[in-house]
């Protein structure tokens, strides 16, 4: 079977983290050893000594010896412990720094429509949740290491009471693999709900949360705390059922170490008192050896349902590689053949008019490579869109969205997007032309004003206007902006409008602007019709084919 996605992220972040692995592994051995032999060496001793007491040989008997073993044995445990936690978690953390980017860019980098297939509370579930699963498990890769370490000493201290306690203790940490290896497998129906469940809990506590005042308005306070209240109950009821399998997991271990201790003990009783109670001890920590592995096998099911869904993100189709050459136009002239004119010029204000819903946003996201690209049907410069890579293609233009996402942060954070070496004069300059200046200024802190989640301290108008002023602080050739004047006023829109001419004057910047605005549409010098034969404009678009356009100037 073919490894996943995921798995095949792990196995090369692993190899920067080999160093770190190995010493994980070699103290997962040197801990389970040195726990078996401190275990099987005391009581050996302790047995031994009471004997030596009780038959009156304590003056003969060598304290000394078993008692520095002893205490050597008990600091390589806690040091192998100790190193091997850091060494694994360290390992860990630092694949799981490198898989985390290749998710989110996973979601980032697909085409639009794309990326929503997961909402903020189900893709939150997954980079954070589901993550710390699987690097769990990372940190749980010494487990076969500890469980051979374990085995091979208790085979060598069993071996002292006889070969049969040797073989006897072999079988039962075996079966208790195995009985181990088949309640996990009852358990992965549980772990896979659970995960599911505390997605489907994050996606509505993010979904109301954002909801909050809608749901107050209209006394939906209520229904909403009893759909979360039958998430949690469906997480929790997942989440009882686990912890049930799991419980079984540990009843056969405990059940294990008492079966191996007797059953060594009996059978090395012909070898005296204290050879017996070292094979007893012995046996009930090589089984206690294998419990690394059974928590290992206990979460696997967790494992496999995480990283199924981490290679669900990691499936998801990638924005498409439109290039075959980066043939660069020589000028940042546009042509559209779904509009009957002649190619646009840097500097022409152009008015992409038409219905909702007969592709216009779309239209500019070709621009930007954020959609499927056609050949033949946009050309820049005298070149096909299809042949300049979209890293050009970008740099071309300079995007105000009609839906534009905003940082977590402050007015600057925000600009600085479109150009992190930008001087406060620029900042000001391009809030000034978005005719968001004096809001701005009114911010405790100016610049530097908090403006909350997406902008949740600004009204929509004016997140629109910051998005606005972020791309004017663009050195693109073309300003890209879809509906950059919806739910202002008419007073405010005019002066945006009036601003905006006057910086294009100045820059020489090209405009492709989609707008229902009447003020916006008189500003524009072109006006193009897209899906023409719908709009009303019937005259210019009766011999053109469907989804065709118009543009008169």
């Amino acid at each position: 079977m073919m490894p996943g996605r995921l798995a095949r992220l792990l196995a090369i972040a692993a190899r920067g983290h080999a160093r770190n692995l190995r010493y994980a592994a070699a103290g997962g051995f040197a801990v389970a050893a040195a726990t078996v032999l401190l275990l099987g060496l005391s009581g050996w001793f302790l047995t031994a000594a009471a004997l030596a007491a009780m038959t009156g040989a304590a003056h003969v008997f060598n304290y000394m010896l078993p008692a520095v073993g002893i205490r050597l044995l008990a600091i390589v445990r806690t040091g192998a412990r100790y190193g091997e936690r850091f060494s694994a978690h360290d390992a860990a953390l630092g694949m799981l720094a490198e898989v985390r980017p290749a998710l989110f860019g996973a979601i980032a980098a697909t085409a639009p429509g794309h990326a929503v297939r997961f909402s903020t509370g189900e893709a939150s579930a997954r980079l954070v949740q589901d993550v710390a699963v699987v690097e769990a498990a990372v940190v749980r890769r010494s487990a076969r290491w500890a469980l051979g370490g374990a085995v091979s000493c208790s085979a060598l201290l069993a071996v002292l009471g006889g070969p049969g306690v040797m073989v006897a203790v072999a079988g039962v940490i075996a079966a208790t693999v195995g009985v181990a290896t088949l309640l996990a497998w009852r358990m992965r129906f549980p772990a896979q709900v659970a995960l599911e469940a505390n997605g489907v809990l994050k996606e509505r506590l993010a979904d109301y949360g954002a909801a909050a005042p809608e749901l107050r308005c209209y006394a939906l306070e209520a229904r909403a705390v009893a759909d979360i209240e039958r998430a949690s109950a469906a997480l929790a009821t997942a989440q009882l059922a686990g912890a049930d399998a799991a419980s079984w997991l540990d009843l056969v271990q405990a059940t294990a170490i008492a079966v191996a201790a007797g059953v060594a003990f009996t059978l090395a009783i012909p070898a005296g008192a204290p050879i017996a109670a070292l094979a007893a001890l012995a046996a009930a920590m090589g089984v206690d050896g294998a419990a690394p592995l059974i928590r290992d096998i206990a979460q696997r099911a967790s494992v496999a349902a995480a990283t199924a869904r981490l290679d669900a993100i990691l499936a998801l189709q990638p924005a498409p590689a439109v290039a075959v050459a980066d043939l660069s136009p020589t000028a940042p002239t546009i042509w559209f053949r779904a509009l009957a004119a002649a190619p646009f010029e840097p500097g022409d204000r152009v008015a992409i008019l038409g219905p909702s819903g007969c592709g216009k946003t779309s239209l500019i996201e070709t621009l930007l490579a954020l959609r499927p690209v056609e050949r033949d049907g946009i050309r820049i410069g005298g070149v096909d869109i299809a042949d300049i890579t979209p890293a050009r293609l970008r740099s071309l233009f300079a995007l105000a969205p009609q839906d534009a996402a905003l940082l977590t942060g402050t007015v600057r954070d925000n600009l600085m997007l479109a150009d992190p070496e930008a001087e406060d004069s620029r900042l000001w300059q391009a809030l000034h032309d978005a005719a968001l200046d004096h809001r701005v200024a009114a911010l405790p802190g100016g610049l530097d004003g908090w403006i909350g989640e997406n902008g949740a301290r600004l009204s929509g108008g004016e997140r629109r206007r910051l998005s606005l002023a972020r791309a004017f602080l663009s050195r693109a050739a073309w300003l890209l902006l879809d509906e950059p004047t919806e739910g202002l006023d008419p007073a405010t829109e005019r002066r945006v409008l009036d601003r905006l001419g006057a910086r294009i004057a100045t820059t020489g910047q090209g405009v492709l602007m989609v707008t229902h605005s009447r003020q916006a549409r008189a500003f524009c010098s072109t006006i193009a019709h897209y899906g023409a034969e719908q709009t009303g404009n019937q005259e210019l678009a009766s011999s053109l084919p469907p989804r065709a356009a118009t543009a008169t100037r």
